[in-house]
């Protein structure tokens, strides 16, 4: 409250005072709403703070403007503090003062500072909102999402809650509008990293680098404001799916440097390269004839490969999997997973090929099948299968034996093996050869039954008349069925002849007497002749003549008989 000049001691100056007044008026008029100004805390209650900023009247602003992060005031009277001057008097003639509009208006100035002085700034992302992300820099402000990366970021909820460096690129402190950019700031820095990094770039340099991206190709290593592509195959000397198996986003990696075109700045990267490959060893590791266990990884239609470490691989012939199985898919013994023992057939280590067999690690059946069914022994078995040349028996599981049409009758003339068995029939059958190494076993089904050209070639001599049925005609001789399943030749030299020298057409169907000329049993071969009946004939004929005209003369012949008659 002013004091007035009637209240002062008679020995005040009126001119001294005057000047205070003046001095103490022009005071309040140097302070204008909407200033920041410092002012004083004279008291702190439960729900107000008062600051005196130096004017008539003090001003109160509400205790939440001075709450920390856990609901503590952080002021006590004696402070100074900056508050923002909204209004020099209110209805109850106190002056309207806020602490957060002041700091955000100094907020502001930094802002302005910072977009001026191309100053970094950081910012918490808040939201993702329309066309970018909403960041909190002390005041809102806005980050677009073309600014956010050098390269397009797709999950742009992911950045919520983290901390980022920026510049400021636009600000309008009238519509409260600022602009930020951390792509201008990583462009600057990448550019200044590349430089230092393109200075020592060379090939056979070890690095270490950040993963930044992964394509299904491989993964872009960040080296320092540059970066280059490891590829897929350059990860490891293992087996690699897709690179996400090794790495992630933001992984730090050492790699080496492969290839590097200073023209295009393009830079090729390996990671197995600063390890030994696997391959310089495995040809001590894996000897020959070694039993190993590794993982199947991978199945094809000509086998499958199994990883025997990382690194190495050897392949499983469909061949080599089983003794007696046709195995016509891998799929059908192995699955991708399984654990499996094989043995090592054979090693190239240039070529980087392990050949591995399944089978090696049992025994052999077919080596045993001459111990359990020796030659000359019977079986029996199922028709498992038919063929134009002769029926398949399984003898036991994975085992066949083949019958040939050849041996399955002595004497019918089979022209196909359906004939004599059907599929699934029991059958028994006589062990005719074993081929362990090429796997074949022969059977015969007539070695069982009594050979009938055996029987016939005990029973005729060369010499004997018998009797026999024209079955076919050729053109070099006629087929004669002497017994069932028995036949012998009349060759065309054999016929009878008439008696202007032509000869006989035999028929077929008609029986004829015939001698037996020729007997080949090695061969199952049997010479007939009728011209060889008929002269015996003549020669009975002879010696009955010369017996009955008393003729004993030792020159007479068969001729003189015919000159007689």
């Amino acid at each position: 409250m002013v004091t007035s000049p009637r209240d002062l001691d008679d020995d005040f100056d009126p001119d001294e005072y005057a000047r205070l007044l003046d001095i103490y008026d022009n005071s309040f008029r140097n302070i204008a709403e909407g200033e920041v100004v410092k002012g004083t805390v004279l008291k702190v209650t439960a729900s107000e703070v008062i600051v005196d900023v130096g004017y008539k009247s003090e001003g109160m602003i509400a205790v939440d403007e001075f709450l920390d992060e856990n609901g503590e005031v952080i002021v006590q009277p004696g402070d100074l503090v900056d508050v923002l001057l909204e209004r020099t008097e209110d209805r109850e003639g106190h002056v309207v003062l806020s602490r957060e509009k002041a700091e955000k208006m100094k907020i502001w100035d930094e802002v302005e500072k910072a977009f001026a002085d191309k100053k970094v700034v950081i910012g918490r992302v808040i939201e993702r909102i329309k066309g970018g992300l909403a960041v909190d820099i002390g005041v809102r402000a806005f980050l677009p999402g073309s600014q956010i990366d050098v390269r397009p970021v797709r999950n742009l909820d992911a950045l919520r809650g983290q901390e980022l460096r920026m510049r400021v690129i636009k600000v309008n402190k009238k519509r409260g509008n600022i602009v930020l950019s951390r792509k201008a700031l990583l462009e600057e820095e990448n550019a200044e990293k590349k430089k230092q990094t393109l200075a020592t770039l060379a090939e056979g340099k070890v690095l270490r680098g950040v993963v930044k991206n992964i394509t299904d190709y491989g993964a872009f290593i960040d080296l320092g404001g540059i970066d280059g592509l490891l590829h897929i195959t350059d990860m490891s000397w293992g087996r690699v799916g897709h690179p996400s198996e090794l790495f992630k986003v933001n992984d730090e990696v050492d790699v080496i440097v492969l290839k590097y075109d200073p023209a295009t700045e393009r830079v090729s990267l390996g990671h197995k390269q600063l390890m030994q490959d696997p391959w310089s060893v495995v040809a001590d590791r894996y000897p020959v004839g070694v039993k190993v266990t590794g993982k199947v990884v991978s199945l094809t239609d000509y086998g499958a490969f199994v990883e025997l470490e990382p690194g190495v691989e050897g392949l499983i012939h469909v061949s080599e999997m089983s003794w007696s199985k046709r195995v016509k898919h891998p799929s059908k013994i192995l699955n991708v997973g399984d654990s499996v023992e094989a043995m090592v057939l054979g090693v190239d280590p240039g070529a980087r090929r392990i050949s591995l067999g399944l089978k090696q690690t049992e025994s052999n059946p077919w080596h045993e099948l001459a111990d359990k069914y020796p030659v000359g022994s019977k079986i029996v078995g199922k028709v498992r299968n038919l063929t134009e040349f002769g029926a398949f028996v399984e003898v036991e599981e994975d085992i066949d034996g083949l019958i040939h049409i050849s041996d399955m009758s002595w004497s019918k003339r089979i022209k196909h093996p359906s004939e004599v068995l059907k599929k699934g029939d029991k059958v028994e059958a006589m062990v005719l050869n074993i081929d362990a190494e090429n796997q074949r076993l022969s059977l015969g089904l007539k070695q069982l039954a009594t050979d009938i050209w055996d029987d016939f070639f005990s029973r005729r001599h060369v010499g004997d008349t018998v009797e026999g049925k024209v079955v076919r005609m050729t053109n070099f001789g006629a087929f004669v069925e002497l017994d069932e399943g028995i036949e012998g030749l009349i060759h065309v030299s054999e016929f009878d002849e008439q008696a202007g020298g032509e000869k006989i057409e035999l028929e077929v169907g008609q029986t004829y007497q015939m001698k037996i000329i020729k007997l080949t049993p090695a061969e199952r071969k049997i010479g007939l002749s009728i011209r060889a009946l008929k002269s015996d004939d003549f020669r009975a004929d002879w010696e009955a003549y010369r017996e009955s005209s008393g003729s004993d003369s030792p020159t007479a012949t068969l001729g003189d008989h015919f000159r007689n008659r």
